[in-house]
Parts: C-alpha cells; structure tokens; sequence
C-alpha cells in the first residue's frame, strides 16, 4: 500500500536487484513500483526506483537497484552493494544457466563486496508461468539446497502473473 505523504518515512532501505541479463529484473522492479508490466531491453549499467509502503504504522521508503546483468557492466556492480540491506537474487526458471550462476558468480559477489553483515539475501525464480519447462523442473531440484548452503530467502513469481 503506497503512503500518503511520500516526502516522509520512518525507515530508508537500500536493496539491490542482481542476476544474468535477461531474467526480468527490470520487469520485476517496474511490475513492483508502478503495477505495471512492460517487455524491456536490457539495463546500461544501473537503474534505480523508489517504492513507499506502509508496514504497520511504520512507513518505509524502499531505494531499490537495479543492476545490469552483463559481465561487462560488473565492475560497475561493486560500489552498489556498499550499505545495502538487502541483496535480491533474480534467476529465469526457463534458463538452466542463470540459476547455476547464483552460486557460481552472484553469491561469491555479495560475499566479496556486501558491506552489511547483517544483509538479507532472497532468490526469486521469476517467469513461473513458464515452470512446466524441463529445464524449470531441473532447477527445483538444486533449489534448496543452494537456498540451505547460502542461507537465503526464497520466492518464486512472474512478473505477468
């Protein structure tokens, strides 16, 4: 629910929206911030949008990062974890490779550049209208026991839906 007043808040939470090119961040934060969907190209570089919801009788302000995917725009990537709260994972449940790739290089990212101990880290599997993929189905397997090993959250969604 979006607050009244957005020039105040309680509470100010910087997140960060990571994963492969292609996934659906960008789609996933526009869907979030303005309840819309929209087919996008892919993100230069960063781009940033703010939510406001109400928790309780707590508003809170969410800054949220959305980084781009490609490995030619990571080194970029770094400075943006600095005081982060919370770091989201996002993979296509339709692509095999951009789920291996949360161990193989998204976590080992947020272990070498997050700066907040005490940062949440969640995995969201996005495109689920597609889950009956074989591909999909393969991924589930792996699933917790990546989730286990890295101590994450985890969600699973489509922007469409």
């Amino acid at each position: 629910m979006e607050s009244s007043n957005q020039a105040e808040f309680d509470y100010l939470f910087k997140l960060l929206m990571i994963g492969d090119s292609g996934v659906g961040k960008s789609s996933l934060l526009l869907s979030f911030t303005s309840d819309s969907f929209e087919e996008l190209s892919p993100t230069i570089g960063v781009d940033f949008k703010v939510k406001y919801i109400n928790a309780g009788d707590k508003k809170l302000k969410l800054a949220i990062w959305d980084t781009a995917g490609q490995e030619r725009f990571r080194t970029l990537t770094s400075s943006y974890y600095r005081g982060a709260q919370g770091v989201i994972m996002v993979y296509d449940v339709t692509r095999r490779e951009t789920f291996t790739n949360l161990s193989d290089v998204w976590a080992k990212e947020i272990e070498l550049y997050s700066t907040n101990q005490d940062c949440i880290k969640m995995l969201v599997g996005n495109k689920v209208d597609k889950v009956f993929d074989m591909i999909a189905a393969a991924c589930c397997l792996s699933l917790f026991d990546l989730v286990r090993f890295w101590g994450f959250e985890f969600g699973c969604l489509s922007v469409q839906s």
